[in-house]
């Protein structure tokens, strides 16, 4: 039963990860600071798309469920709608490169949005009421 808990918390941590690399910029428009984490992140999504790699954290999950005595993805919440959108079926090489395509566009514009914001702010200067 842990075992299984805790495969079911690496598929959730994976698909919180994923939606970070695709959409963590748009939370750097709210606190800055976080494109130290998420460019990190982005850069290793995209590298792992690029190169045919495959995360840490499947093999991790597999293992979590083989310990657990299953053979596969079951039922449940998670297995039949978080799994499919992380391990889809068809995922082919050509498929692998565009996402990471999609992924460095993707944040390649939001940053660069954010990079013009930034300097057109700053050459503003700041905002003063007289």
């Amino acid at each position: 039963m842990v075992y299984r808990l805790l495969a079911d918390l690496v598929v959730l941590v994976h698909f919180g990860f994923v939606l970070f690399v695709i959409l963590g910029g748009m939370l750097v428009l709210r606190w800055k600071s976080v494109a130290w984490v998420h460019l990190p992140a982005a850069t290793w999504g995209a590298i792992v798309e690029f190169m045919g790699w495959i995360c840490p954290l499947t093999p991790l999950e597999i293992w979590l469920r083989v310990m657990a005595g299953q053979s596969g993805y079951q039922t449940g919440f998670i297995d039949h709608y978080l799994l499919p959108v992380l391990y889809p079926q068809n995922l082919t090489r050509d498929t692998q490169i565009w996402l990471g395509v999609l992924v460095l566009c993707l944040n390649l514009a939001i940053y660069g949005w954010l990079i013009r914001r930034w300097m057109k702010a700053e050459k503003e200067g700041p905002l003063t009421t007289e």
